[in-house]
């Protein structure tokens, strides 16, 4: 099984809960609808992976991410994620009707930071996304339309959570195309202080 890492400890996963269209300005830039619930889809174990990379014959899109991991049915440590998705595949099973999985649920499409312990008060944490030096990705709980206590009460309404399981919050405005040779840094702060950053090369 494919392992994330918290302080010191090795965690394997049993799946990733992703939320779709969380944040209005990114449902804007892809014109989708406002949802009444949050939007709510999985990723396997098989989509973790440490590195970013990029096939030639596919368009790969960037999203970065509050992530929580899971222990005792609560949010027990957080880290930055990148969500990755082939969004013309996903355009086109969406025109379809159609499930996401062959779009968001590929293998190397979950990519993690570190996790790092917190209170369990996610008000003030924030995310920024930057790539070649250049401020991409910017938001956090404020601009969150479903906040994380929301979102953990409505999963476990509908999926057993399992620690070490890891929950994937959606996405501010700023998506865009993985180039080759990009540079990537997440950025995690708790009341404007950083407590996480992690750089990506793209390969």
């Amino acid at each position: 099984m494919n392992s994330i890492q918290y302080q010191n400890e090795v965690i394997y996963p049993s799946k990733i809960v992703c939320i779709g269209r969380n944040y209005a300005a990114h449902i804007e830039e892809l014109e989708n609808d406002v949802p009444d619930e949050p939007v709510i889809f999985i990723k396997p174990n098989s989509a973790i992976a440490n590195e970013i990379i990029l096939k030639d014959d596919e368009e790969i899109h960037y999203e970065g991410e509050i992530c929580f991991l899971i222990k005792d049915g609560e949010l027990s440590a957080v880290g930055f994620g990148l969500d990755l998705t082939k969004r013309q595949v996903q355009k086109r099973l969406k025109e379809k009707g159609l499930p996401w999985e062959r779009a968001k649920a590929f293998d190397g499409s979950a990519i993690f930071s570190k996790f790092a312990p917190f209170d369990g008060n996610a008000e003030t944490l924030s995310l920024e996304l930057s790539i070649n030096d250049e401020l991409k990705q910017k938001g956090g709980y404020e601009l969150m339309l479903f906040k994380p206590d929301v979102l953990l009460k409505e999963i476990q309404q509908n999926f057993t959570l399992e620690d070490g399981d890891i929950i994937m919050t959606g996405t501010p405005s700023g998506v865009g195309k993985i180039n080759g040779n990009d540079v990537f840094f997440g950025k995690i702060f708790i009341s404007n202080s950083l407590i996480i950053k992690k750089e990506w090369n793209i390969f």
